[in-house]
């Protein structure tokens, strides 16, 4: 079985990009993704997909923030906390 892949920033980017039909480097740190069209069925499919990374990333983790800075900075607390950062 292969380890988890290490959740990234470019990697978050580029799956929201996919869900929204939108080239990655048209979606940006600080876009409100509420905004852009993601709605809350797929940001728990994001959930599912980007926990199977090993982190304990659940739905009010990204309900909290509207942006990829936002998650991303959580996300890398829960990688800390799994010894992944």
């Amino acid at each position: 079985m292969n380890a988890p892949q290490t959740l990234t920033l470019e990697r978050m980017r580029a799956d929201v990009a996919d869900l929204l039909g939108e080239a990655p480097d048209d979606i940006g740190d600080d876009d409100n993704l509420v905004d852009l069209g993601l709605d809350s069925m797929r940001v728990l499919g994001l959930v599912m997909r980007w926990g199977e990374t090993g982190i304990a990333l659940e739905f009010p983790h990204l309900a909290e923030h509207v942006t990829l800075a936002g998650w991303w900075a959580t996300v890398q607390q829960l990688q800390k906390q799994a010894g992944q950062g």
